[in-house]
């Protein structure tokens, strides 16, 4: 995944128009755009490929099934055309490889902890452990919370080089700058592009904050 803007769009909409309408907006001037189960759900699966015309798109199906499930549903995603998929690490270490493995070279993002305040209760007691599978299975990176930045400088020193992916900058009340400043590589932003006036401006504005720090 490029590292120009370091801010991928948290692309939560629901109908396609719209979705379509702010990745093209916004395609060439974030590094990716992540699409969840609202967007899949209401448009398809389908909506992947047409999106990844436009940027690099992650799936965020936060994986979480046995092994054989969880290579089924990377291999259709990366088969639609996404370049990462996001998945969960409670479920251990061989659904972790098996994500990894059908994602043939593609980037896989284990979730470690979450941005969320609910992501402290069950999360947070098991990070180290959850850091050091994504490190063993291979994966690219892990996703942790712009929400709490002592965090983000937590986990870097568990998973060394992986990337890390922050959520939580902008309607959860995470900042760019302090997520950044904190080791994370990208900050995931959602409402705060797709909701604005021009999604465009607002992206840009956070790419260029990042990059007074940088």
């Amino acid at each position: 995944m490029k590292k120009n803007s370091r801010v991928i769009l948290a692309l939560d909409v629901q109908e396609e128009e719209k979705a379509l309408s702010v990745s093209e907006s916004t395609g060439d001037t974030v590094d990716a755009i992540k699409i969840g189960y609202p967007l899949v759900l209401a448009c398809g699966l389908e909506i992947v490929s047409k999106i990844s015309k436009l940027s690099e798109v992650i799936c965020d199906f936060k994986v979480a099934d046995i092994p054989n499930v969880n290579k089924l549903i990377v291999e259709n995603a990366i088969r639609k055309g996404a370049s990462g998929v996001i998945c969960h690490g409670f479920v251990g270490r061989d659904s972790i490889e098996a994500c990894v493995k059908a994602a043939g070279g593609k980037d896989v993002f284990v979730v470690v902890e979450m941005s969320h305040p609910g992501g402290v209760e069950f999360y947070q007691p098991t990070t180290e452990k959850f850091a050091k599978l994504a490190v063993e299975a291979g994966a690219s990176g892990v996703i942790a919370p712009a929400t709490r930045p002592e965090r983000i400088t937590y986990i870097r020193g568990l998973v060394g080089d992986l990337k890390i992916l922050t959520p939580g900058v902008g309607a959860q009340g995470g900042n760019a700058q302090q997520a950044i400043s904190a080791g994370a590589d990208y900050v995931i932003v959602g409402r705060s592009i797709y909701q604005a006036d021009d999604p465009r401006i607002v992206a840009e504005d956070i790419a260029n904050e990042i990059k007074t720090i940088t």
